[in-house]
């Protein structure tokens, strides 16, 4: 067995278990932040980092109402910005924590007095060690090249701070939920066998909306460093303005329909590109969805797109993985890449 299917096996138990270590903090940070009045949060991330922090945006915003701004970095590593982040929560996102980057946008927070949070798989890390408050990802040691466990922690721990944030307890049990449905999405078996299928594909499309987005990203990311494979993704509303011309008959679109309000929006895509000849790869819980295409990979249906995002995660990862396989390549080791790359 490979390191990244065993990391993607460990997943559920360990959000349960940085969930239980970081709840004290997670709560505090809340109080500070209230206390102090943060009117915003601006984050800084990198590749998979990046798309955990995505998945934050979208849960700060529409469960706690707080804008979030994802951080262009190089306006103050390389050109020396003069942003304003006093009024801001400023969040450092990076599995190594030796990201110097996000390093920065922290250090840059805490000169202008801001509330500063690093969330890390490495607590004595220098951006652990940098930020006002810490949240560890408690993943053990991560293998595989292609971060699996650390990606679903960070995100994870993004919306137990934003249910904080939200200061609603009817939201806990989503949390509560999340590590069962990712369980049930890894026993799929056909998973496996859908990857066989498209062993040959030399690109294709991910498409999602809403917390489905940030996840088309990741699997794209996965697949493009798992198996050399040109995955690009998208929006599915930025799909139809533009990139849906570059699909031909039999070009695969993977389409993310999990329910929730996003889901319309992603059936009448599903519609689209069926007339138009492509492909189609359905993940959903949706039984509307799923019977749309021959192609279907049904996972637990959440009725929350939020615990989706991670039952959606785990598709990815496994299916990339087994792609992989299929292909005869080792996705521990993808050619050219380092687990810990640092940019500024």
């Amino acid at each position: 067995m490979t390191y990244m299917w065993q990391e993607i096996l460990e997943q559920p138990d360990i959000l349960r278990r940085c969930y239980g270590a970081n709840r004290d903090v997670v709560k505090a940070i809340a109080t500070e932040a209230k206390r102090r009045g943060v009117g915003f949060i601006y984050y800084a991330a990198r590749g998979t980092s990046n798309h955990a922090g995505h998945f934050g945006k979208h849960c700060f915003e529409t469960l706690a109402g707080l804008p979030c701004a994802s951080a262009s970095a190089s306006v103050l590593t390389l050109y020396n910005g003069k942003l304003d982040l006093s009024g801001a929560l400023v969040i450092g996102i990076s599995q190594s924590g030796e990201a110097l980057d996000a390093l920065e946008v922290i250090r840059r927070g805490n000169a202008q007095g801001a509330l500063t949070l690093s969330i890390t798989n490495a607590p004595e890390s220098p951006l652990a060690k940098e930020a006002s408050f810490h949240l560890y990802c408690e993943c053990g040691v991560e293998r595989a090249v292609s971060a699996t466990k650390t990606f679903t922690a960070e995100a994870f721990l993004l919306l137990a701070l934003a249910v904080e944030f939200a200061g609603d307890e009817a939201l806990m049990p989503i949390l509560m939920e999340i590590p069962e449905k990712m369980a049930q999405v890894m026993q799929n078996d056909t998973i496996r066998q859908k990857a066989e299928r498209f062993r040959y594909m030399e690109g294709c499309f991910v498409l999602g909306r809403g917390p489905a987005w940030p996840v088309a990203q990741e699997i794209a990311l996965k697949i493009q460093e798992s198996t050399y494979v040109a995955a690009k993704a998208f929006s599915v509303s930025d799909f139809s303005h533009g990139p849906i011309a570059m699909v031909e008959r039999n070009t695969p679109v993977f389409v993310l329909a999990p329910s929730g309000p996003a889901l319309p929006g992603a059936v009448a895509m599903i519609k689209k590109l069926t007339e138009l000849g492509a492909e189609v790869l359905v993940v959903s819980g949706n039984p509307e969805a799923v019977a749309m295409t021959p192609y279907s990979i049904k996972i637990p249906d959440a009725q929350n797109d939020l615990v989706s995002f991670f039952e959606l995660a785990v598709f990815g990862q496994m299916f990339a993985c087994s792609l992989s396989l299929a292909k005869g390549l080792d996705p521990d080791a993808p050619r050219g890449l380092n687990k810990v790359t640092v940019t500024k």
